[in-house]
């Protein structure tokens, strides 16, 4: 495994906050930061850099779903190795909102965006990269994209200023086969692009599919401690940690956050693998209608749920 190449992005706050809608103590950010950078991890996704203003519902969500330069200035007074990275959504963020790298906290800024919008994704790369940062193109739900679409999107990728170009499998579907076929594909149309992945844990597959792409030569690996992320989670970081070979990685800084930070938030949140994510797997499906129905009185009823999500003529209602 070409592991030494590899770089950890961990995304606890910004997934993990899709769980808890970011809130995030300052305490429990810093706590975080402070064990990444000593377990030598490369990137922590500290949030999203969306603008307040373009967001429905932005004075219910912390901090982390819009953040603040200065804001991140008085939570990391002194950044040590490890870079900040933010995710930003297409139509969700003001360019007037990004300073400088220069004069930000933020080292890196992806853009996430879906195979429709990779024209538009690759306008505010541009405006990013302009500004000094390293960035990404995230291309969603790529196990929903049809070939032609990708074929078209490579064309404008390949010639951009983007960095990194990562494969993303939103719904947890894919397994190492599709991961080999898919990194094959970005590499041999890409061959000028360095490529990242993210993965997501509804078939038990996300560790498992990260180590294939780094194997095949991806270089950022997206990841979360205790793999906190929207609902079936992430890659863990610390599995990540542990098994990456010829690296400079350190698993007991992130011992330590797991006993005091993330188990106990884990009784009060829900994420990882369960039933109905696995079900919303299986069909290669966003895991909405799962989330609804852990939100709800019947969330057990699993033999109900995959008999809806079977039948045609039923639409899927939650009480």
């Amino acid at each position: 495994m070409k592991a030494n190449k590899c770089k950890i992005v961990d995304c606890t706050i910004r997934d993990g906050g899709l769980v808890n809608n970011w809130d995030f103590s300052v305490e429990f950010v810093q706590k975080l930061y402070a064990s990444l950078n000593e377990a030598g991890v490369d990137y922590m996704e500290i949030g999203y850099k969306n603008s307040p203003k373009l967001l429905k519902g932005a004075d219910q969500a912390g901090p982390w779903r819009f953040l603040d330069d200065d804001f991140l200035r008085k939570v990391i007074p002194e950044k040590g190795k490890t870079k900040l990275s933010a995710l930003v959504d297409i139509g969700r963020v003001d360019e007037n909102d990004i300073q400088p790298r220069s004069e930000s906290m933020i080292d890196l800024i992806r853009v996430a965006c879906y195979i429709k919008d990779v024209d538009k994704a690759l306008e505010l790369v541009q405006l990013f990269h302009d500004r000094g940062y390293e960035t990404t193109i995230n291309i969603m739900a790529l196990s929903n994209v049809m070939e032609n679409e990708l074929l078209e999107a490579f064309e404008m990728i390949k010639d951009s200023v983007v960095d990194v170009v990562y494969i993303v499998d939103s719904y947890g579907s894919l397994d190492y086969k599709d991961m080999e076929y898919l990194v094959n594909k970005f590499k041999t149309h890409l061959p000028n692009k360095r490529l990242g992945v993210h993965t997501h844990n509804n078939m038990q597959l996300a560790f498992s599919n990260t180590l294939v792409a780094a194997d095949h030569g991806v270089e950022l690996l997206d990841a979360s401690v205790y793999g906190m992320g929207r609902a079936a989670g992430n890659c863990p970081t610390e599995l990540l940690v542990t098994h990456l070979k010829n690296t400079k990685y350190n698993l007991r800084p992130l011992m330590t956050v797991l006993e005091e930070l993330m188990i106990p938030l884990r009784e009060k949140e829900e994420w990882g693998y369960l039933i109905p994510y696995m079900i919303t797997g299986t069909f290669d499906e966003h895991p909405r209608s799962a989330m609804a129905l852990r939100a709800s009185e019947d969330k057990d009823k699993v033999v109900d749920f995959y008999d809806k999500l079977t039948t045609p003529e039923v639409n899927f209602k939650t009480k």
